[in-house]
């Protein structure tokens, strides 16, 4: 094929390149450059929003942030929250089409916080080796969304275990292995 009849045929294949490289953007199915979480804890009645992962990477002052935010409020131990669980909240709010707060029940426990949770009540459903010892579940509610709805979004996820407490209204959610309850 000779130059002539090659520019022929690249410039419109340019330019239908191009524009589907806009009509993409338009509808928003861009990786966008910045996650941002906003939470409100029910037990400490604090607010945090923050801007957790931006330009392709996890913020660690915004992490340090995060880890005390959901630190365990009985006795203010501290762990590292698993950033795929901010991940998957951030994803599982996306998909709602939502930008509300995440209302926190609990996230991050420390082993006696979590023994007395489980004295209390031997049916309530607290785990042994539950994933808050580990950072890697949390409790929550979502502004302007019912749970069961909540609850269907991240099962559709596959990324974790999801629990459903229908008479205290919150969903749980972790990065453990993929069940439901």
């Amino acid at each position: 094929m000779n130059q002539r009849k090659a520019k022929r045929f690249l410039v419109p294949a340019l330019c239908a390149l191009a524009l589907t490289a806009v009509s993409t953007l338009s509808q928003g199915t861009a990786v966008p450059n910045s996650r941002e979480l906003s939470f409100y804890h029910t037990h400490t009645g604090k607010h945090l929003n923050v801007v957790y992962w931006q330009n392709g990477g996890y913020v660690e002052p915004a992490l340090d942030e995060i880890n005390d935010f959901l630190s365990d409020f009985r006795t203010g131990d501290r762990a590292e929250i698993d950033p795929q669980l901010l991940d998957l909240i951030y994803d599982v709010r996306d998909a709602l089409g939502s930008d509300g707060t995440y209302e926190i029940i609990s996230a991050y426990r420390s082993p006696k916080t979590n023994e007395m949770l489980r004295g209390q009540s031997a049916s309530s459903g607290v785990a042994r080796k539950s994933q808050h010892l580990l950072g890697k579940a949390i409790d929550v509610r979502l502004e302007g969304v019912k749970t069961a709805e909540l609850r269907d979004a991240a099962i559709r996820m596959q990324r974790g275990g999801v629990g459903f407490y229908e008479a205290s209204d919150f969903v749980h959610m972790d990065t453990g292995r993929v069940r439901r309850w």
